[in-house]
């Protein structure tokens, strides 16, 4: 009998830790998945902070983090430089203000993409507006790599809402879903793509990079399209039970390393699951990180800590070192220069 030589589409298998470990060009994927109780008149949790590391809070205590926040959950104002965030919220809302002057409620589907550049400062606090309910929050905050040339562009801030997101839904044979949304990158199907921000690695076609969220019903079969040549992919199976891989059983949660040069057929368990892909051309070139600043040389660094001491990468102009922006629930955005958008409202979304 002859012997197969198709090679699994499977690299490896990895158990999730926190945060996620990820592939150039992306820096590391921070899941955040917290069951905020109901919220108190400052917007915090009306619950006691008994226990608490307050100002450095990733205890999951009751199933939610503070993080940095004191009184509302969240993370005040930080510097970035050398890279972007894009940041996935699927449940709640987050409350953005930054150096640049811009401020934004974004959450319910949406998504902020964030190019630090050569500086900016800003904050992502947590508000807990629902007093009577719970106030859960779930989003994903990806840190993506700028090349040495990108490194001291401009900042860039972009929103995507939620209703501008192109998804596909694609039925099996026997009619069981599997529902993808494209936040970077082409999926037949799925019409225009968003145009990342200009100075983005994601801006060139040849990068390849994709940003995308699956949910598979129980049953589902669906078939990952291959990309192009060079390109890494990671799979982030984080919720659901268990899903057949190009013929391997993996058991959630795993990241899951693909190869890329080739379609991979994924078929699902006995219980929804849902998937965070990243995928991208790397950018290859040398990483140095000192927290919030990623430079590909310690002198680099360096330099940015004295440019940071010097400028504070444009200053804070608000009142608050927490800032959040009222009780009204209305998502919007303003932008550097005044620019206003409001977007239709939408329910909380489950698959973002």
């Amino acid at each position: 009998m002859p012997v197969s030589t198709i090679a699994s589409p499977v690299l490896q298998v990895k158990p999730l830790g926190f945060p996620w470990e990820t592939l150039d060009p992306f820096l590391f994927c921070a899941y955040h998945d917290d069951a905020y109780p109901k919220g108190n008149a400052d917007m915090g949790p009306a619950a006691s902070l008994a226990g608490r590391a307050i100002g450095q809070d990733f205890s999951r205590k009751d199933g939610w983090s503070m993080y940095h926040g004191e009184k509302v959950p969240g993370f005040p104002p930080h510097p970035h430089r050398g890279f972007e965030t894009v940041t996935i919220v699927r449940k709640g809302l987050i409350d953005h203000s930054d150096s640049l002057g811009a401020t934004a409620r974004f959450g319910r589907g949406d998504v902020q993409w964030l190019t630090a550049g050569k500086g900016i400062v800003h904050a992502e606090m947590f508000p807990l507006l629902d007093e009577k309910n719970d106030n859960p929050l779930e989003l994903f905050q990806i840190w993506l790599n700028l090349p040495a040339r990108s490194k001291m562009s401009k900042p860039h801030f972009t929103m995507f809402w939620s209703q501008d997101i192109p998804r596909v839904t694609a039925k099996d044979a026997e009619g069981r879903s599997t529902e993808i949304a494209v936040i970077a990158g082409r999926l037949q199907d799925a019409g225009a793509p968003l145009a990342p921000p200009p100075d983005s690695w994601a801006a060139r076609a040849d990068a390849d990079v994709a940003i995308w969220t699956l949910r598979m019903e129980p049953g589902a079969r669906w078939a990952l399209p291959a990309a192009g040549e060079g390109t890494r992919r990671n799979l982030y199976f984080f919720k659901g039970q268990s899903v057949s891989i190009g013929g391997q059983d993996v058991r959630s949660p795993a990241a899951i390393e693909l190869r890329a040069d080739m379609p991979v057929e994924l078929v699902n368990g006995s219980e929804v699951a849902e998937f965070l892909l990243l995928q991208g051309r790397p950018i290859a070139e040398p990483v140095a990180q000192y927290g919030p600043f990623v430079m590909n040389t310690q002198a680099e660094i360096a330099q940015t800590m004295a440019d940071y001491q010097r400028t504070q990468f444009g200053g804070w102009s608000f009142d608050s070192d927490t800032p959040v922006h009222g009780r009204d629930p209305a998502r919007f955005a303003v932008h550097p220069g005044g620019r206003e958008e409001r977007p239709a409202e939408v329910p909380d979304a489950a698959n973002a």
